[in-house]
């Protein structure tokens, strides 16, 4: 659904009713679309740790890089 700014300040409690549905709302200003109006997903906490396992740090990470590779970013 598109609306032009006024008709979205005037209804933007519909508005968010109908973003909250699932439905995409555009706010337009003289015909052409300025911002979409959409519900934002449910945030869950995360879970630390949830990755444990699916990969490693290799034992050399911290090593210094290799004399050519540290000389480009000193050019």
């Amino acid at each position: 659904m598109e609306v032009n700014i006024h008709e979205a300040k005037t209804h933007l409690s519909r508005l968010l009713e109908r973003a909250l549905m699932g439905e995409e709302v555009i706010i337009a200003k003289a015909g052409k679309p300025l911002v979409k109006l959409v519900a934002i997903g449910k945030r869950g906490l995360r879970k630390l740790g949830s990755a444990k396992g699916e990969f490693t740090v290799p034992d050399d990470f911290n090593d210094p890089l290799p004399k050519e590779i540290e000389d480009l970013f000193w050019k």
